[in-house]
């Protein structure tokens, strides 16, 4: 098998199955459960409702002073008159689930990479790394028309199988036909699968993820599962190339783009820096991290920012 090179960006139009496996080697660099200070300034000053690797009931027993009141049995409060608290007991591992956007948005680059492949490679680190660790690994691809879920365990068939299934989707790009369901559709999944004390890594552009229903969604699997989200672009969603006349296409028509108008250029600049001041601050207000990543920056560098293992 090729070793991959994690120094350079991803490649190509679409994915390779044997390039993902590759990347089992480098992700035993990333310790997913050492996330580092800036990671979470990331996330800003709230604090999400998870409890550290995952947990499970135990019993119920009387308030005691300094208890999180979030944790106070109120049936049993009610019935017996005085406060009681649910107790929990920690998991030796955590499920870690990867959600790995494969819609039509997300085929797309200029130059080294689409952003459906970037999202391919970020994924088979965190779940090698994941796995590498101990953890239950499962995730969801999807592509807006199907999604396909693949349950955590601690397996290296489960990896296997979900790297296959974001293969599968990758190699259908770009899609015939459009979208049936929405973002926020996708999130509906994702708190459906998602037990409580999970971590959750979404890799996508999050496009549709500003819409009221899409916020909705994200607000309440936030508030059980810790979540980090990756934002997926390509440098000319940010800035338009240098002056010049460009030929266009949407895969129907073709048009031409005459980028030597500075109106246009700032224009565009400007509505990309508000779209992503926007999804920003849409997540720091619900704690969620947001890492950046970019088709021309090397997908393992990108999360050994913030995953590095310190001992190395």
């Amino acid at each position: 098998m090729r070793l991959a090179d994690v120094t350079t960006p991803a490649r190509g139009a679409h994915v390779v199955l044997e390039e993902l496996i590759a990347l089992r080697f480098p992700a035993r660099q990333l310790k997913l459960g050492r996330r580092k200070r800036a990671l979470s300034v990331l996330a800003g000053p709230n604090k999400t409702n998870f409890r550290g690797r995952g947990i499970d009931f135990e019993e119920v027993r009387s308030y005691q002073p300094g208890d999180d009141i979030r944790s106070i049995d109120w049936r049993v409060t009610a019935r017996t008159g005085s406060a009681h608290t649910k107790l929990f007991r920690e998991e030796r591992e955590r499920p870690v689930l990867v959600a790995v956007d494969q819609r039509s948005s997300m085929f797309f680059g200029s130059s080294h990479c689409c952003k459906s492949v970037l999202a391919a490679h970020l994924a088979s680190l965190l779940a090698w790394s994941a796995l590498d660790a101990g953890d239950r690994v499962g995730g969801l691809v999807f592509n807006g028309a199907s999604h396909r879920e693949i349950r955590p365990r601690r397996s290296r068939k489960t990896v296997l199988a979900l790297l296959s299934q974001v293969t599968e989707f990758n190699r259908a790009l770009p899609l015939p036909a459009p979208p049936t369901s929405g973002f926020d559709e996708i999130l509906a999944n994702l708190r459906r699968i998602a037990r409580p004390g999970s971590s959750l890594f979404i890799l996508s552009d999050f496009r549709g993820a500003a819409e009221e229903r899409a916020r909705e969604q994200l607000f309440q699997l936030a508030q059980h599962i810790e979540i980090t989200a990756i934002a997926c672009s390509d440098p000319l969603e940010a800035d338009l190339p240098r002056a010049g006349r460009y030929a266009v296409t949407d895969g129907e028509s073709r048009s031409e783009l005459d980028t030597a108008d500075r109106r246009l250029r700032n224009a565009y600049r400007e509505a990309a820096r508000q779209q992503r001041e926007t999804l920003s601050t849409d997540f720091l207000r619900l704690g969620i991290p947001m890492l950046e990543a970019k088709t021309d920056q090397s997908p393992f560098s990108t999360l050994q920012q913030f995953y590095g293992d310190s001992r190395r």
